[in-house]
């Protein structure tokens, strides 16, 4: 460096008491870090279209990682220099020194934001890997991994930027320390959810992709995350719930259904006989004995209750399929063959009526018409 000092005082041209040739050297290395970058783009750019031939993933995952940082590295290195060409001032203030503590501190970040790139491309490759698998319990931590780990590179280059610029980090954790009761009062609720987050990946209540019903939340989980997880309801709304809700409320895992339930009343009319009568209920047996979309290992059919004003045949079944719309078409169907079935054997179904049985009227009643005015 001195060298070059030596060379540039040789010009006879000075600018407020630097020689101009200073000036022109600390453009060149900013102009020239630029060019840098450019070419450094482009070469990293062609090593990209080239990695992503091969079939070994990790190092097409390093060079995206690498590309944009690499870059802006090239530009800070080049203004770096340039700031070092000039002769900064040291008084009043040491402007050098804070150049340099200025350039570790940004090194340091550069670095950091590297490796979340690099932690991004990896849990990308994990989450293609994780989709691939039968088990959702992959896909619940993929993004849980991704955040933490998100954290932890920050808190790392935080304390590391600290330590550089001559803070006492043990001095700070132990000040922090000091005031970790008020701090813990204030993120119970925070540190709540994460113990939720924690149930919810060991107990595994549901997974990505269920559809899960708790008090006025039901739809389906799209995200589960540290401190949220996601609800996409049947509306095309997004409700994010507190995982703390998860330790303390019952949830129905709609998704878990082994099969879906018919459960209904055909009422037919009191003037149906005895034969009549049983005869559909063999015949709604016999439905669900040949209906291949309604299970046949368990299922009940009988006449159960003189109703008001209808014979009730309660009818007790499953659908093989557990999804709403296929479980809807298969109900739908066998309603329907139920309705022939009661249209063949000659049955009404029977609806809301109710018959007034008059004793006796009085005698005047029937001259009341008689006497009504014109």
């Amino acid at each position: 460096m001195q060298t070059i000092y030596d060379l540039l005082d040789k010009a006879d041209v000075v600018f407020w008491g630097i020689p101009l040739w200073v000036y022109f050297a600390a453009f060149g290395s900013i102009l020239f870090s630029f060019i840098a970058k450019k070419t450094l783009g482009a070469i990293l750019s062609r090593l990209i279209a080239a990695s992503e031939k091969t079939t070994f993933a990790l190092d097409n995952i390093v060079l995206h990682a690498l590309a944009k940082p690499a870059e802006w590295a090239v530009v800070l290195a080049g203004i770096y220099v340039a700031l070092m060409i000039l002769p900064l001032p040291s008084e009043p203030v040491d402007i050098q020194r804070f150049v340099v503590a200025a350039f570790t501190a940004t090194s340091i970040a550069f670095v950091i934001w590297f490796s979340m790139r690099l932690m991004d491309g990896l849990m990308d490759l994990w989450e293609g890997k994780a989709a691939a698998t039968d088990t959702k319990l992959d896909d619940q931590l993929v993004p849980i991994l991704r955040r933490s780990s998100k954290v932890f590179l920050f808190l790392i280059g935080v304390v590391l930027v600290l330590q550089n610029m001559g803070y006492s980090v043990g001095s700070l954790l132990a000040g922090l320390g000091i005031g970790g009761v008020a701090v813990a009062m204030a993120a119970k609720d925070t540190v709540a959810n994460l113990f939720g987050s924690l149930v919810i990946f060991l107990d595994k209540p549901f997974q990505i992709g269920d559809w899960i019903e708790m008090d006025d939340v039901e739809g389906t989980v799209e995200e589960v995350g540290l401190r949220t997880t996601r609800v996409r309801t049947f509306a095309n709304s997004l409700l994010t719930v507190p995982n703390s809700q998860f330790t303390t409320k019952t949830i129905n895992n709609w998704s878990r259904m082994q099969k879906r339930r018919i459960k209904m009343t055909v009422g037919v009319t009191y003037s149906s006989s005895p034969d009549k009568v049983d005869q559909l209920v063999l015949a709604i047996r016999k439905i669900i004995e040949e209906d291949e979309k309604l299970r046949n290992d368990f299922f009940l059919v009988n006449f159960d209750n003189f109703g008001p004003y209808s014979l009730d045949i309660f009818i007790y079944c499953f659908t093989a399929t557990t999804v709403w719309a296929e479980f809807l078409q298969a109900k739908q169907e066998f309603m329907l063959k139920v309705m022939g079935a009661v249209q063949d054997l000659g049955l009404s179904f029977a609806f809301p009526t109710q018959s007034l049985h008059m004793e006796s009227l009085p005698d005047n009643v029937k001259a009341l018409p008689a006497e009504r005015p014109h």
